[in-house]
């Protein structure tokens, strides 16, 4: 069942390990089908030696419909978010590190840079901590998401989410390079900061990137309209 999905969710984790969102069988990938049933990645396994037959397929409660393996341990939190975000059909959960830093420095990771808006949705805010494994991931991730497509688990790790798995891997890699590019700058002294109105223009421009979308409207390219005053940055010190 679901064979197409299935290859893809592995070779998103792949892209996970390429990209260093996780190391060896670190996270899990999950998707929804369009006829409601949710494919969760096998526990503690490699996705380099992953085949289609290792993940599972379960109903939105958990119970197993296909597959032999041991779910991921965090399937109670997954499907958590897939109860209460009908509109998220996949979910991705990682221990990307620059990402995670932020947790143990600060409460939201504020979308100065506009890759963070695009691919993110705005700020992502940081989580309490929850114990791995537990349903607390989920309802957590549920309600700090808001709007946006990140939310990271204090202390552990990242939870990206969107209407495709491409979308939720997008998130997570973009999330982590823009969280190298904050502490980088953070380790040398006190960042900048975008305005509320230019991060919220950085989220509705990328509705227009990528083939067959429509060209960017004039008014979010203006200067003048994304600061909404005379300055292009609000400097914080």
């Amino acid at each position: 069942m679901f064979k197409d999905q299935k290859v893809e969710m592995i070779q998103a984790g792949i892209k996970l390990d390429r990209y260093g969102l996780i190391a060896l069988a670190g996270g899990n990938v999950s998707m929804r089908t369009d006829s409601g049933e949710i494919l969760v990645t096998a526990s503690g396994m490699i996705y380099e030696e992953m085949e289609p037959s290792d993940i599972l397929v379960m109903d939105i409660d958990g119970k197993i419909i296909e597959g032999d393996k041991k779910p991921s341990s965090d399937t109670e939190g997954i499907l958590y978010i897939f109860r209460h975000r009908p509109d998220i059909m996949a979910i991705i959960h990682t221990h990307q590190p620059y990402a995670t830093a932020i947790s143990l420095i600060q409460d939201e990771f504020r979308a100065d840079l506009t890759t963070l808006g695009n691919a993110a949705g705005g700020n992502v805010k940081v989580a309490p901590y929850s114990p791995p494994g537990s349903v607390a991931m989920g309802e957590d991730t549920v309600h700090y998401l808001g709007d946006g497509l990140a939310v990271i688990l204090a202390h552990h790790g990242v939870m990206t989410v969107g209407g495709s798995l491409k979308q939720a891997l997008n998130a997570a890699v973009y999330l982590e390079e823009c969280a190298k590019a904050y502490l980088a700058a953070a380790a040398v002294g006190p960042t900048r900061h975008l305005t509320d109105v230019q991060i919220k223009h950085a989220v509705d421009v990328y509705k227009y990137v990528g083939q067959g979308s429509a060209p960017i409207p004039e008014e979010l390219t203006a200067r003048g309209m994304q600061a909404g005053k005379d300055h292009p940055v609000a400097p914080v010190f």
